[in-house]
């Protein structure tokens, strides 16, 4: 038995215990709902609401048509696979990554169903480690703009060097970060074979991802039109 549901049953027992208790007004009853509501159901609702509230706003400024949105069967395959795979995680980046991957297919900017099927799964398998450190060897230079650091000058070094600037908690970390890269390598979505081959300070800012590895990191950010 899974997690999700042993933690169901639990609340369901617990629900059953303090249905007895006398608790007056509002606040209470919230309380109470708080407490008995299975976590697998809450993140459901706030999923749920939180899809149709982003559905919503699209429409309501012309980015997406429902009535085609309806009909529209890669739509809604993203959206079943994407709500299965959600309620899985508690991780916010992740779950941002499949909200950005429902909108984007709304707006019919996304790549072909074989694609977004091998995406989707990659998310679920990634860490959100993996995902980081891919979007920014894709562009370091506007990586440290966006996050308001200046980028690292050197005469030669590793890609390993700035990643380790970039991100200060993997500093001495190599094990961990090797095989994050060596997994995104399997995935097709970098195109170097490693991350410590001396090379030019200019080298090391050069954009390391795929086409793929492009298509990906765009399927999966919030879209433009935002």
């Amino acid at each position: 038995m899974d997690n999700d549901k042993k933690n169901d049953i639990a609340y369901t027992l617990a629900k059953a215990g303090l249905g007895s208790i006398p608790l007056v007004g509002a606040v209470a009853s919230e309380l109470l709902q708080l407490l008995v509501t299975p976590p697998i159901e809450r993140r459901r609702t706030k999923w749920m609401t939180e899809i149709g509230e982003k559905i919503q706003e699209l429409e309501t400024r012309n980015l997406l048509n429902l009535d085609e949105l309806r009909t529209n069967e890669i739509f809604i395959d993203v959206v079943l696979q994407t709500t299965q795979q959600a309620l899985k995680t508690s991780e916010n980046e992740k779950i941002e990554y499949y909200k950005n991957a429902i909108v984007n297919t709304a707006v019919g900017d996304n790549p072909e169903l074989a694609e977004i099927q091998i995406f989707l799964n990659l998310i679920s398998d990634f860490t959100v480690w993996h995902i980081k450190i891919l979007n920014f060897f894709d562009n370091p230079v506007n990586w440290f703009s966006v996050n308001g650091e200046p980028v690292p000058s050197f005469y030669s070094g590793g890609l390993s060097d700035i990643l380790e600037i970039a991100f200060p908690e993997l500093k001495d970390r190599r094990y961990f970060y090797d095989l994050l890269w060596a997994d995104l390598s399997r995935a097709g979505l970098n195109n170097t074979n490693g991350l410590h081959t001396i090379m030019t300070g200019d080298g090391l800012l050069v954009s390391r991802t795929t086409d793929f590895g492009k298509v990906f990191l765009k399927f999966i950010t919030e879209n433009s039109t935002e």
